[in-house]
């Protein structure tokens, strides 16, 4: 069994170990969008709270790793203008700009940009530096979302805070962790061939 490892340039992110070309590109943006889509069908709504549990912070955070942040922000912002649009895959199949959870999908545009852009600096690459990163892009979801939550619905900062972030923070960690593992691991097999 050979170890030899995949020749990486500095600053690649995963999807870069793949072919370059602009087919390529445009396949993995749109993917990263349709995972975004297919991730917000994974909703789950709790009685009593605004926003629904989703699979959507996880994938735009792994887009935004995986693809690099050029790419993670085409692939956020198609999903968003699409959705926008009134094609129904947003959380819970919904459509459209102005709900009150639409700045969570604003956060998640901003936030797979940055994490992305912090791949292409290896962030994605060691368990620690990966656990900074997605602490940072759930962070930022949080710091777009919950604002927008608490203008869309009159409630206070208070009270968007406790409607729309504090209920997520164990399934966060736990998004985390699963980042945390799959991520530096993808990169040590595909740093092996054989």
């Amino acid at each position: 069994m050979s170890t030899a490892s995949v020749p990486v340039r500095p600053g690649a992110v995963l999807a870069d170990l793949l072919p370059a070309s602009r087919v390529r590109d445009a396949a993995l943006v749109l993917g990263g969008a349709a995972l975004m889509g297919l991730a917000a069908q994974l909703s789950v709504k709790v009685p009593g709270l605004v926003v629904p549990i989703t699979g959507q912070t996880f994938a735009a955070l792994l887009v935004g790793t995986a693809l690099g942040a050029r790419r993670g922000f085409l692939s956020l912002a198609l999903y968003t203008l699409v959705g926008m649009a009134g094609v129904p895959w947003f959380a819970g199949g919904t459509a459209g700009a102005g709900g009150a959870t639409f700045g969570y999908v604003l956060g998640m545009l901003l936030a797979s940009t940055v994490v992305g852009a912090l791949a292409r600096r290896g962030a994605d690459r060691s368990v620690p530096r990966t656990a900074g990163a997605m602490v940072l892009g759930s962070a930022i979801v949080y710091a777009v979302g919950v604002p927008y939550l608490a203008l869309a619905t009159g409630m206070s900062l208070t009270a968007a805070v406790a409607a729309g972030m504090t209920p997520f923070l164990i399934g966060d960690a736990l998004k985390a962790a699963l980042a945390m593992g799959l991520l530096p691991a993808a990169w040590r097999l595909l740093g092996r061939r054989g």
